[in-house]
């Protein structure tokens, strides 16, 4: 029986190497190949290149007009994120505390909300913002907020619910009202989910590309905007493009090797309890 189970546990631990490197192929091609030049690309793919070339992230650098998009990326991303943390945070505190049945009927519909494609509200959205030239980056970043709400409010209620309410009732004795429990009590408890949430949000955000292209141009272009323009531009030179969105990939991959360790921990708070 032990043995059976040793095989089994191997099996799964084969399978799962074998889907990481998978999974990390696409990385690995698109670094290693940045650093080579065209030649070098179609004569060797797979390869490590026989000389690194910096070259291509200095052309990919000012060609991508990588400051501003980069500038135009964290503003509205880290702007978005921050008022979707806050609000939903506030908004599951409210429903999780409220037992009545407007709340539980609220929270199912944020629950519901998660179901509707952005593509289905795509046009409808677009001409009502469009019609109070809200096609900005303030748009968005409210665009964002009610896009990403549902599944954030889900996770901060579930959290919540392991939290006592008797913590609220001893702030309360002490002459607190709901809003310092909030700030000073209840969010510093949800750092774990809210470093979740801001997670999630930050990569779905920082990679979006159709809510922007339909809300933003010009200057205002983030990242993944700009990778499409530069990517149509350089379809036949690969080393440009490919260190290109090697450039666009850092950022978001530095911050999510920052506060991995609170991912897991997170998840599991939001969703199981």
């Amino acid at each position: 029986m032990k043995k059976k189970k040793r095989k089994g546990i191997l099996i799964l631990e084969i399978i799962g190497i074998l889907l990481a490197l998978l999974w990390l192929a696409p990385f690995y091609l698109m670094i290693v190949n940045a650093f080579k030049t065209k030649k070098g690309i179609f004569s060797d793919v797979l390869g490590f290149p026989e000389e690194l070339t910096f070259e291509n992230f200095k052309n990919a650098f000012i060609d991508l007009d990588f400051l501003n998009a980069l500038f135009n990326s964290v503003l509205v991303t880290t702007i978005s994120v921050m008022i979707i943390i806050v609000f939903s945070a506030m908004a599951a505190y409210a429903l999780q505390r409220n037992n009545s049945k407007l709340s539980k009927t609220l929270l199912l519909v944020f629950v519901a909300a998660m179901l509707i494609p952005f593509q289905s509200v795509m046009i409808p959205l677009v001409s009502i913002f469009g019609s109070v030239d809200m096609l900005n980056r303030p748009g968005l970043i409210f665009m964002y907020l009610g896009f990403g709400c549902s599944l954030s409010i889900f996770l901060y209620h579930g959290s919540l619910s392991s939290i006592s309410k008797s913590l609220d009732e001893a702030a309360i004795m002490d002459g607190a009202n709901r809003l310092q429990i909030f700030w000073h009590i209840i969010f510093p408890i949800l750092k774990p989910i809210s470093v979740t949430v801001a997670i999630l949000n930050l990569i779905w955000i920082w990679n979006d590309y159709l809510l922007p292209s339909l809300v933003l141009s010009g200057a205002n272009e983030t990242i993944p905007l700009r990778m499409f323009y530069f990517f149509g531009q350089y379809t036949k030179q690969w080393h440009l493009a490919l260190a290109g969105l090697t450039l666009a990939i850092i950022p978001v991959i530095i911050f999510y090797f920052v506060s991995q360790k609170h991912i897991i921990k997170g998840v599991v708070e939001g969703a199981v309890k």
